[in-house]
């Protein structure tokens, strides 16, 4: 499944690789790529092994405020 994720709070290249490094080290991501300018994520992974919810939370959890 695929799913773009709308993140606040980003503003620099550390922000942005700080979402990819935390969501690529959840089981079951398959591919992350992070748009500092659209302030968005946009995650494949496998629902069998993860939950959109608990890609939410690892964003939310680095600091930052999520919309799906």
């Amino acid at each position: 499944m695929k799913q773009k994720i709308s993140i606040d709070g980003m503003n620099c290249g550390h922000c942005k690789a700080r979402v990819e490094k935390g969501l690529s080290g959840i089981e079951g991501v398959q591919e992350v790529n992070v748009s500092l300018e659209n302030k968005e994520a946009n995650v494949a992974f496998d629902e069998s092994k993860v939950a959109i919810n608990d890609l939410v939370e690892k964003i939310e959890d680095l600091g930052f405020t999520t919309t799906i």
